[in-house]
């Protein structure tokens, strides 16, 4: 599945910590192995997401451009991404490619 994912989606490389007097990751046990991060499925799966949405959101910021004439591309493309970073759908690195994504798909 990961094969599909853009090289410039963004990977989560910040594993969880634990609190305590030690210092610990957390870790996941699958399919026997212990994993600290982000696998490739979940990549995968947070970049379908994001394309989703990229997808989603073209229609709404032509029609913000239309709507708002005065603003420019980057104006708009601001207000696209406030209103992704309101509903807290994505991360901030998350929103930063899918502002990108939807600067490609609207050729800006």
């Amino acid at each position: 599945m990961s094969q599909h994912v853009p090289d410039d989606f963004p990977r989560d490389v910040t594993p969880a910590s634990l609190s305590g007097a030690q210092p610990k990751l957390a870790g996941r046990l699958i399919k026997g192995k212990f994993v600290v991060g982000q696998t490739d499925d979940e990549r995968y799966q947070r970049w379908e997401v994001c394309e989703d949405l990229a997808q989603q959101l073209v229609a709404k910021a032509r029609k913000d451009a239309v709507k708002y004439p005065q603003h420019s591309r980057e104006v708009t493309l601001q207000r696209m991404r406030r209103a992704i970073e309101v509903k807290g759908w994505v991360t901030v690195v998350e929103a930063d490619w899918l502002v990108e994504r939807l600067r490609a798909l609207l050729h800006w």
